[in-house]
């Protein structure tokens, strides 16, 4: 079904307006999507994205500030979040011995083998890409990074204008 259909909007006021309103409404479609999938895990999206960057690093630990720059979801709480996931005794936290401030933070094996039960959604996900080749895959991908590029470097320029 075409983003018109689905938005019941005849028209736009140009092919760059309608790309940015279906790259919104595709995000919140695949992230309803992925939400569907994990909650009866019962953790958050947020929470998925703690423990795959966890896992990635795993056994070593990995500061709070790391995570939070890592995130997907850029969220301003972190800490939290963290604390939740420890709670659910899928994460452990220690003290930085370099910078108190900070607080390690390492994936458990209860927090690995949750993200193994996990790992099938990855092949969901591929599903939902079916219907494009892996080359537009790499050409969606070039074209995503434009866009952030110039979101990032607008914020700059909005940024320094201002002082």
């Amino acid at each position: 079904m075409s983003l018109e259909q689905e938005i019941k909007q005849e028209k736009f006021p140009s092919q760059r307006i309608k790309a940015l309103v279906n790259i919104t409404f595709t995000s919140n479609y695949l992230g309803i999507g992925l939400k569907q999938r994990i909650e009866p895990f019962g953790i958050t999206l947020q929470q998925f994205n703690v423990l795959r960057i966890l896992r990635g690093q795993y056994p070593g630990f990995v500061s709070n500030t790391q995570i939070k720059e890592r995130m997907i979801d850029k969220m301003p709480d972190t800490s939290r979040l963290i604390d939740r996931l420890e709670i659910k005794a899928l994460v452990e936290k220690h003290k930085c011995n370099h910078d108190k401030r900070l607080v390690d933070i390492r994936i458990t094996e209860k927090g690995l083998d949750l993200l193994k039960d996990l790992d099938s959604i990855e092949e969901d996900f591929e599903n939902f890409m079916k219907n494009i080749s892996e080359e537009e895959s790499g050409i969606l991908n070039s074209i995503l990074d434009k866009i952030r590029g110039s979101v990032i470097s607008e914020g700059e320029n909005n940024d320094t204008t201002r002082e």
